[in-house]
């Protein structure tokens, strides 16, 4: 097989500090994003039942409290343990999480996401030191007693120790930033929010940060600003229109397409890949996310959850109750102001552009093709032997723009009656080891190959229409 292998472009090195901070990310995401239905509902409690809310009810508004002390930090501590020792993992963290909950006079999503793990972390050890040690017949007793044991202790620590310390730092973190708001300068924070994203640091900002602080104001408030600082699909929206319009060739044919799905469908990652083409283009989001923010400031509006995904729509379900005005016009503005500031910058630099482009796209598809002639020429006896059944997409959360790459790859090989591929979507992570191929972003290459070192990684920059997919696509017709 003539496919292009990640092994070949980029030198093997080690892993840089971002991938590992986008591994952090994706932990944390996957912690948050199976339990996000329960946040939405409490959103939905809290903006229609508190007494600023739609329908004000005393009675049905007591449920607010319980809620988001005690359900949804259990939830993620239970989830994140789960992901780091199984079921097993699942219950110690959640002991350790009520330790925080009981301890804490604020609500312990951070906590519940370091516990969580922890807890999981320490079943797991435990039981690895007695894999194959435990007599016969006594396999129940050990583990009931194992988790009985080890819980109790994690539950006093965090209790007397974890917690006070992640209370502590959250009111450092939250006093910092209330600091910042009052000072009218919480949009600066689009100046480390946008460059961020785009490096698929995201989830780090959203679910570590942004998430907990904005779910303890809604707790008092019956909103937050916070769940609008980094998630606000205007500067997206901005950007695409603008290379719609000003963009090359290339750009102006996939930007649309490319703009239902993160206006709507609310994947951002679909922009990211044009920021990086032209890198300049950041200030455009810079803007577009300081101006949004500034709006949302002025019209003292925010959401009562945090919008997963960064739809529209989701933006709209979760805006209070005379919040739209102000929810709005943050949207608008954005795109308006990131619209300009990418336009001139595209403008600016058009001729040079469409020349560049084209120019480079001639020569990658030079540089595959004599590539893959390389692959063939060292080892022939190997690219004929060797039969691709399963393709595995992945990115951070495997449920965004690797369910959206791996839907359309499926479907090209349907209208190609190319049968007995397998093509799924997952998170990096939970990529199957038996994968004949991972399809990843170039920029999560490095969190991949954490994970699969000895595995062909085929890295892309678009999820629209990808060279390195195209090819694919005919090496697999020729197989």
């Amino acid at each position: 097989m003539s496919t292009q292998t990640v092994m070949e472009q980029t030198p093997v090195s080690k892993p840089s500090t971002r991938a590992k901070i986008q591994a952090m990310g994706g932990f944390l995401t996957n912690m948050v994003l199976p339990n996000i239905g329960a946040f939405i509902a409490w959103g939905i409690l809290t903006a229609l039942f508190i007494p600023t809310g739609w329908l004000p009810n005393e009675y049905l508004a007591e449920m607010v409290g319980p809620t988001i002390t005690y359900l949804l930090p259990l939830l993620l501590a239970y989830t994140g343990g789960r992901m780091v020792g199984g079921q097993r993992g699942a219950v110690m963290g959640s002991i350790g999480a009520i330790g925080l909950i009981i301890g804490s006079d604020i609500p312990m999503f951070l906590g519940a996401m370091i516990i969580g793990p922890i807890g999981g972390w320490a079943i797991k050890r435990f039981d690895k030191l007695l894999e194959n040690k435990i007599p016969a017949g006594f396999e129940m007793v050990i583990n009931n007693f194992s988790i009985g044991i080890l819980g109790f202790f994690l539950l006093l620590l965090s209790y007397t120790v974890i917690g006070p310390v992640i209370e502590a730092a959250n009111e450092m973190v939250t006093a910092a930033i209330e600091a910042l708001v009052g000072t009218g300068f919480l949009p600066l924070l689009s100046l480390i929010n946008e460059p961020a994203k785009v490096l698929f640091l995201n989830n780090v900002i959203d679910q570590g940060i942004y998430y907990p602080l904005g779910m303890q104001e809604t707790l008092e408030a019956g909103k937050s600003i916070y769940f609008t600082v980094a998630s606000n699909p205007g500067p997206g929206l901005g950007l695409l229109l603008a290379f719609t319009v000003f963009g090359n060739k290339i750009s102006r044919r996939t930007a649309p397409g490319a703009i239902i799905i993160h206006f709507f469908g609310g994947i951002h990652e679909l922009y990211f890949p044009y920021v990086l083409m032209k890198p300049l283009t950041i200030l455009g989001m810079i803007a577009g996310g300081m101006s949004g923010v500034a709006t949302f400031q002025l019209f003292g509006s925010g959401l009562v959850a945090g919008p997963s995904p960064g739809s529209i729509f989701a933006y709209l379900a979760l805006t209070p109750k005379g919040n739209f005005l102000g929810i709005i016009l943050g949207v608008v503005v954005a795109t308006a102001v990131s619209f300009l500031v990418t336009s001139l910058v595209l403008k600016l630099d058009r001729k040079d552009d469409d020349e560049a482009a084209l120019t480079e796209s001639i020569e990658k598809s030079k540089t595959m093709k004599n590539e893959g002639k390389q692959i063939l020429t060292k080892a022939p006896e190997e690219a004929a032997s060797k039969s691709i059944n399963k393709i595995s997409f992945a990115c951070d959360a495997g449920a965004g723009s690797s369910a959206m790459g791996a839907t359309t790859f499926r479907r090209k090989l349907e209208k190609q009656n190319i049968d007995g591929i397998e093509v799924k979507h997952y998170r990096i992570e939970d990529v199957p080891k038996d994968s004949d191929i991972i399809v990843v972003h170039k920029n999560l290459y490095d969190r991949t190959r954490l994970s699969f070192e000895n595995h062909e990684i085929i890295t892309i920059e678009n999820y629209i229409g990808d060279p390195k997919l195209e090819k694919l696509l005919v090496d697999l017709k020729e197989q």
